[in-house]
């Protein structure tokens, strides 16, 4: 068998990411110009005013839901709570600290910037 190619796995799924995120980017640019020319600056002062309330909304939702989740796993590995590891408790745990460590390292306070 042959060796795995990482280094071009991570190429072509970095290049599929840029190209996905295109379209976002260009949203996220042309949506205040394009309000704030055709409709006008109250419009605009809505639409970035309520972009920033539920983005910091948002970002404190997904802090405290990933800690939550990264200590309820702590919690039944090191106190054994809910029958301790080896558990289905304990193996949903993990999938979701699996989810709550981006949110809690990465997505949340990036948005709360």
């Amino acid at each position: 068998t042959a060796e795995a190619d990482s280094d071009k796995c991570v190429a072509i799924s970095t290049q599929s990411s840029v190209e996905e995120m295109i379209l976002p980017g260009v949203y996220a640019v042309l949506s205040p110009l394009i309000i704030g020319l055709l409709i006008g600056p109250k419009c605009l002062t809505g639409m970035l005013g309520g972009s920033i309330a539920s983005g910091m909304m948002l970002a404190i939702m997904m802090a405290n839901a990933g800690g939550a989740w990264d200590n309820s796993k702590k919690y039944i590995e090191i106190e054994g709570a809910c029958g301790g590891k080896g558990t289905t408790t304990h193996k949903a745990c993990v999938v979701g600290d699996t989810v709550g460590d981006p949110f809690k390292d990465t997505s949340g306070p990036a948005l709360n910037i």
